[in-house]
């Protein structure tokens, strides 16, 4: 019996939406995630490569991730950090970070 997408899905699908709403479509041309686990909480480390056009649009929503909420089905997004913005023409990558708690 399948429990439903994983965190990485949910949280990659999180932030497609967040930005198609935002009008700076995205696509995720590479992800990786790590585990991790304290004495208390469980969770993610998630990096991400995000790929879109320059845009005034894409530049605001870039700006205002950090402070962003994103529903995650079961998680919650602890940390949200953009670590590097590349433009090169038209194009604009940005790498994320984002730490992600599993709810008990």
């Amino acid at each position: 019996m399948s429990r439903g997408p994983d965190a990485s899905t949910l949280v990659e699908r999180a932030l497609v939406a967040s930005a198609e709403a935002a009008d700076c479509p995205v696509t995720i041309p590479a992800s990786d995630v790590q585990r991790w686990a304290s004495a208390t909480f469980v969770g993610a480390r998630h990096m991400l490569t995000l790929a879109t056009q320059t845009s005034p649009q894409s530049d605001l929503w870039l700006a205002a991730l950090p402070e962003a909420e994103f529903v995650i089905r079961g998680h919650l997004v602890a940390d949200l950090t953009v670590t590097r913005i590349a433009r090169n023409g038209d194009a604009v990558t940005a790498e994320l970070e984002i730490l992600t708690v599993e709810e008990r």
